[in-house]
């Protein structure tokens, strides 16, 4: 009893270290998304081609970006950086193509293909959304 009683301590002591990696992630709110994307609407219709991005108000954080990364795969991301205490007049994240930046000093810089940052490594990538096909239309939530 007394090995088990020492072992779990030192399992528990081990996994409370003062790391702040996990902390660093959660700038971001918890909001619940729930978007639904028509293509066949001129608004999302460019989603229909490889490499096109759109930008959805209203949603998560700061609105999503919407992106298709080819074979009728798509990602969704949350438009404020992850790495930043949310500020909109500064976290969020302007489009420049397929890439997005932040409008804080660091101007950090991340790819809409795969949600990590580009040049310096960053401790977060962007919030990612689950898209499901359905039809004509993705449906967007987390």
């Amino acid at each position: 009893m007394k090995k088990l009683i020492l072992v779990l301590s030192l399992l528990f002591l081990t996994n409370c270290g003062n790391d702040d990696t996990v902390n660093r992630c959660n700038f971001l709110f918890d909001v619940g998304v729930n978007a639904t994307l028509n293509l066949n609407l001129p608004e999302f219709s460019q989603l229909i081609f490889t490499s096109n991005v759109v930008y959805v108000p209203n949603q998560g954080n700061a609105g999503i970006y919407v992106i298709n990364i080819g074979n009728d795969t798509y990602r969704a991301w949350d438009a404020a950086d992850p790495n930043h205490a949310f500020d909109p007049n500064c976290s969020f994240l302007q489009r420049d193509g397929v890439d997005v930046t932040c409008g804080c000093a660091d101007e950090n810089k991340y790819s809409l293909f795969t949600g990590q940052s580009l040049g310096d490594p960053l401790p977060c990538g962007l919030r990612e959304y689950r898209v499901t096909v359905s039809g004509a239309n993705l449906v967007i939530s987390n």
